[in-house]
């Protein structure tokens, strides 16, 4: 899907001025309007990806309130001049990470989807970058995601068997494997390095 395809902005933007209408209108035939440009967005992004229009409806439509990214937190943590990835079960990796909860902030779930994934404990030392996904990773969402990329230290802990990952390793920025792409790809692992052995690291953002 092309990053720069308008469809998908326009049905996302039709997607957000329709959540925040259903929110802020008090007129109950206002509200049926705002639903169903709700479903046509839905429709729109159902129509272009093959996606069953419920499903769509799952993920674009399913919240309320004035529409925000979505915070997806990365944990870069090093050890020799090496990056820990975690294997996924689909065979690729990534760096630890994911959704934030609800109930906890960007640093307690840094630290919580390292233990889940990786089984390590760690400290969440500095925030290396924000990112907006969709300006980095294939293939674009239909909602927007704020990527923060952590640099973290390893305090204990080892690997266990977990739900969500299968193995954990460390890689040389030269021996990658095959990248999770969705959720982090080969330049933002460089970035990751290029943090670790700045001494004074700038935070990056969008």
């Amino acid at each position: 899907m092309d990053m720069n395809e308008k469809w998908l902005q326009w049905a996302v933007e039709l997607q957000s001025l329709a959540q925040a209408g259903l929110f802020y209108t008090k007129d109950e035939f206002d509200a049926e309007r705002y639903e169903r440009v709700r479903e046509i967005a839905a429709e729109i992004i159902s129509l272009k990806s093959d996606i069953p229009v419920e499903k769509v409806k799952d993920l674009f439509c399913n919240e309320i309130g004035y529409q925000t990214p979505k915070l997806d937190t990365r944990a870069a943590i090093f050890k020799e001049d090496k990056i820990l990835l975690v294997k996924e079960k689909n065979g690729t990796w990534s760096l630890p990470g994911g959704w934030v909860d609800v109930n906890v902030s960007v640093k307690e779930n840094t630290i919580k989807e390292v233990k889940e994934e990786a089984g390590l404990d760690v400290s969440a030392d500095l925030i290396i970058a924000v990112q907006d996904r969709e300006k980095h990773n294939l293939p674009i969402y239909a909602y927007k995601v704020c990527k923060i990329f952590v640099l973290c230290s390893v305090i204990g802990g080892s690997f266990e068997d977990n739900i969500e990952t299968v193995e954990s390793r460390y890689f040389a920025l030269d021996e990658l494997p095959a990248l999770a792409a969705e959720k982090n790809n080969a330049e933002q692992i460089k970035m990751c390095f290029d943090a670790y052995h700045s001494e004074h690291w700038d935070t990056w953002f969008d």
